[in-house]
């Protein structure tokens, strides 16, 4: 994986938090993109437990330099949350 960052390439690590991503991995590999997965982000806005979860995620990425990417993002509620939370890139 060093190789290809090394080339240029960027590495994101998707549906962070569920399935097989763990915090490990992001000791572990040289990830620079972090793809919060859409579990933790629908209802962002308004489900305190995720609200928290995310601000965490956002917080610890800001502190380990990674780009942060939301998925699962369809309201304008859920997008204001996360931009005002440091995340402005989202998929819907």
């Amino acid at each position: 994986m060093q190789q290809l960052v090394g080339a240029g390439l960027r590495i994101a690590i998707d549906d962070f938090g569920t399935g097989y991503s763990s915090l490990s991995y992001l000791k572990q590999f040289p990830f620079q993109i972090l793809k919060i997965d859409r579990a933790f982000v629908r209802h962002v806005d308004s489900d305190e437990r995720n609200a928290a979860i995310v601000t965490a995620v956002l917080q610890m990425a800001q502190q380990l330099q990674l780009r942060v990417v939301a998925e699962g993002v369809e309201t304008e509620a859920e997008r204001a949350f996360l931009a005002h939370h440091g995340c402005p890139e989202a998929q819907g």
